[in-house]
């Protein structure tokens, strides 16, 4: 167990320090942070909380969303959060198209501009920002990078210790090169996280993410191509679903367990 992380957002009833309660109660080694909760707790507490507590930060979520007002200086922020907190991992959810566009091209243009202007300010503290490609659903309004690809083409221009991409299984179980861009990817991953896709989806699409083992996704074939990829880092259970939020945190986190023992951990661990 000692690569498992929870993600805050899979158990979202909780405050940061019930959080972290909850991992050590159930003997879980790493926690990824929300800038929410961490804002409310307050930024110094929090990492001393963590840092007393003996947990890693797997990640900071998140930054991003490039193509809106102000984006830029939201995001040195939380590069400063990043490090303040101690991960080098800020998780970038890049953004979709602004409001009243259409023109996708030039999203993504932005966000490469944007890229470009961050990356040296993450290099200076000891953070990559780590691009999530996003399940093609939520190119208009969250993420205009949609394969691992189009993450890849952009974080290769800039230093490995810059910009690094995100593995989640939700968002790239569908595409047919997948494992060819995981072993591309290699030291460039800089997060990998776990959920299922889970069918029928809800009518909030946001909350479709299932509990591993609910839906269909190969897990074990996941991890293993990371693995083989070099990834030797934390493997975050990132799950957005209103009855698994619905459901009492610490139940949550004892079925986490079960299903990243059973399902997603390999031998290799």
């Amino acid at each position: 167990m000692r690569r498992l992380s929870l993600n805050q957002r899979t158990t979202a009833s909780w405050s940061v320090p019930e959080a972290v309660d909850g991992c050590v109660r159930a003997g879980v080694e790493a926690i990824g942070l929300w800038r929410e909760p961490v804002a409310e707790h307050g930024l110094r507490r929090t990492a001393k909380l963590v840092r007393d507590a003996g947990l890693r930060v797997s990640s900071l979520c998140r930054g991003g969303f490039l193509t809106a007002p102000g984006a830029l200086g939201d995001n040195r922020r939380a590069i400063d959060e990043a490090a303040a907190l101690g991960t080098d991992c800020l998780v970038m959810v890049v953004g979709g198209l602004p409001p009243g566009s259409k023109d996708l091209a030039g999203a993504r243009m932005a966000v490469a501009d944007a890229i470009a202007e961050l990356a040296p300010c993450a290099g200076e503290r000891g953070v990559r920002l780590a691009l999530e490609p996003m399940h093609p659903v939520y190119c208009a309004d969250r993420g205009v990078l949609s394969t691992l690809e189009q993450a890849l083409d952009l974080a290769e221009r800039f230093p490995v210790s810059q910009v690094g991409v995100v593995v989640d299984t939700f968002h790239l179980w569908w595409d047919p090169q997948v494992w060819q861009q995981i072993a591309r990817a290699g030291a460039r991953i800089a997060s990998y996280q776990v959920s299922d896709w889970i069918t029928p989806l809800p009518a909030d699409v946001l909350l479709g993410r299932g509990m591993m083992g609910d839906g269909h996704i190969d897990f074990a074939a996941f991890t293993a191509a990371v693995n083989a990829a070099g990834y030797t880092g934390d493997i975050e259970v990132e799950i957005f679903n209103a009855d698994v939020w619905n459901t009492p945190p610490d139940q949550v986190l004892t079925t986490v367990k079960d299903r990243y023992r059973r399902l997603v951990h390999t031998p290799r661990e």
